[in-house]
């Protein structure tokens, strides 16, 4: 704790007024006034910030980003196609919008519509990561209560159960108005290609041909575009090498979901393109999203030491921190530094929204380890329509506001530091600007940590080992089968096929909760534990 004295009101004041920043003409507001950063910590980063602002115009003008493989870095494109580096870059952004326009029209007006007649109503969006979390969020910020042109689900992960909630509860009955929308570059994702083909089968158990349903958003010439060119899909959307799934929001991956659902995906993109004239600013105390990256220095002394923790005062920004943690934690959580040298850069995110966390762990964050800085989002409109007073002239959203402000002040009291982002209200534009504020603010952090913040080997790494699971698996089942009768434990299955015994294990109670005839004798312990096949019948 701190034994300077507390700053008066007065000095807080003058404090406010100096780190308060109007983010260009967005309409959104940044006060870092309740960081405590000393009075020359932006004298001293200004040098590091003026090579985060060159390494941007470089990104920007097409110089290769992602060395690992050999591309460009283009999500800023996406916005102004004017700032390709080439016509091909530039047509491709035009053309592929114009097919959006034109196809989501289609749908609308009932041109393309199902084979049994009448409109789609329903867009089911499969995806993973960058793929789902995007258009999730879009979706839940933006949805219009009713009246969306057409109701979204989501398939985002390969749980069996979670394909059954949204293809039974959700659509029963309803598949003959629902398109779905698949979306995975490589097509070779294999969360995403099971939850392909769970709808499909869904689709035909309802005695419905999946393909006159089906919309791909995929890699030229992937296995899902050839896929979908052989089966005759409705429609196909490209995914550029040169955008990552991460920042990816703003090409068909979001466009083409909140496009069918009633979103105007054209104010979402004017507001990314207004904030990004902003943040280009060279001048970092005026630049909302360098001030934002210096802020995560600050409170992590360039080393991730704080956690970043994400409190949207507004329930149609809930998930942005779960959009957040995919962008800030995927780009940043690096093992190597530029130079190859071992660093484990990264900035953890958590966050869920206000005045919920009132009533959860604020509690925590005032009074517990100080092991984090706050962002509170505020939107300033509280509600679209008139509201009702709780009490004698205080209404739902002044409560809203007072508990805001009250985290606020309550966290600085006790030494623990907060930036408070204020939006107008939550509409197209100011989400788009929202979105490009913070791939800004990631982009110029891992320059100044001097990490590569547009790969991800992790998350390869990861795809890597659940593929060597399911091999493991496939040899674990065979070794069952060609000792149907027997039981034996894991380490005695993992000597027969040269395999690790923990590893195995882990297999084995999978496949007896999953796998009809798979036997699983619980013992004391997991070295005592038998499975085993049972013997065929007849």
């Amino acid at each position: 704790m701190s034994t300077d004295p507390a700053p008066s009101p007065a000095q807080l004041w003058q404090r406010f007024q100096k780190h308060f920043l109007t983010l260009g003409t967005t309409g959104i507001t940044l006060d870092v006034s309740r960081m405590r950063f000393p009075d020359d910590f932006l004298d001293r980063m200004a040098e590091p910030a003026q090579r985060a602002f060159a390494a941007m115009r470089d990104l920007e003008a097409g110089g290769i980003a992602n060395p690992d493989e050999k591309r460009m870095v283009g999500h800023y494109w996406l916005r102004d196609a004017a700032l390709a580096p080439a016509p091909a870059e530039r047509d491709a952004v035009e053309k592929t919008n114009a097919k959006i326009r034109e196809f989501v029209e289609g749908v609308h007006s009932g041109k393309i519509a199902p084979p049994g007649g009448g409109k789609f109503k329903r867009v089911l969006v499969i995806g993973i990561g960058g793929s789902a979390l995007g258009p999730q969020f879009i979706a839940d910020a933006l949805g219009q209560d009713g009246a969306d042109k057409m109701i979204p689900h989501f398939l985002d992960n390969t749980d069996p159960a979670g394909f059954d909630r949204v293809l039974g509860a959700q659509l029963t009955g309803k598949l003959g108005e629902t398109l779905t929308v698949v979306i995975s570059k490589s097509g070779g994702t294999k969360e995403t290609r099971n939850g392909m083909l769970e709808a499909a089968a869904a689709y035909e158990r309802a005695g419905l041909k999946f393909p006159a349903f089906a919309v791909a958003v995929t890699g030229d010439g992937s296995e899902l575009d050839k896929h979908a060119i052989a089966q005759g899909w409705l429609a196909r959307f490209p995914m550029y090498d040169w955008v990552g799934g991460r920042t990816s929001v703003m090409s068909a991956v979001g466009l083409l979901p909140m496009a069918l659902q009633g979103v105007d995906f054209d104010a979402l993109l004017a507001g990314a393109k207004t904030m990004d004239a902003h943040t280009r600013t060279p001048d970092a105390p005026k630049n909302g999203a360098m001030m934002l990256a210096l802020m995560w220095h600050f409170a992590g002394g360039g080393r991730g030491a704080k956690d970043m923790v994400v409190l949207p005062y507004k329930d149609r920004l809930t998930l942005f921190s779960k959009y957040l943690q995919q962008l800030v934690m995927e780009s940043l959580g690096k093992e190597r530094d530029l130079e190859g040298k071992v660093v484990h850069q990264g900035i953890a995110v958590y966050g869920n929204k206000g005045s919920t966390d009132q009533h959860a762990y604020v509690q925590q964050l005032r009074d517990g380890v100080n092991n984090f800085f706050a962002t509170l989002i505020e939107v300033r409109r509280a509600r679209s329509g008139a509201g009702i007073e709780v009490e004698p002239g205080v209404a739902s959203g002044d409560y809203l506001q007072g508990f805001l402000r009250g985290t606020r002040t309550a966290l600085y009291e006790n030494e623990r530091d907060t930036i408070t982002l204020s939006l107008p209200e939550v509409s197209p534009t100011t989400v788009g600007a929202l979105i490009a504020l913070y791939e800004r603010a990631v982009g110029y952090y891992g320059s100044l940590v001097g990490i590569n913040a547009y790969h991800q080997p992790g998350v390869e790494a990861g795809k890597k080992a659940a593929t060597r699971l399911l091999k493991l698996q496939a040899d674990v089942s065979a070794d069952l089968e060609k000792h149907r009768g027997e039981t034996a434990s894991a380490e005695e299955i993992a000597r027969r096929i040269g395999a690790d015994a923990e590893d195995v294990y882990h297999v084995l109670t999978h496949l007896a909760a999953n796998r009809a005839g798979v036997r699983h004798e619980v013992g004391d312990g997991p070295a005592a534990a038998k499975f085993g096949l049972a013997e065929k019948r007849g």
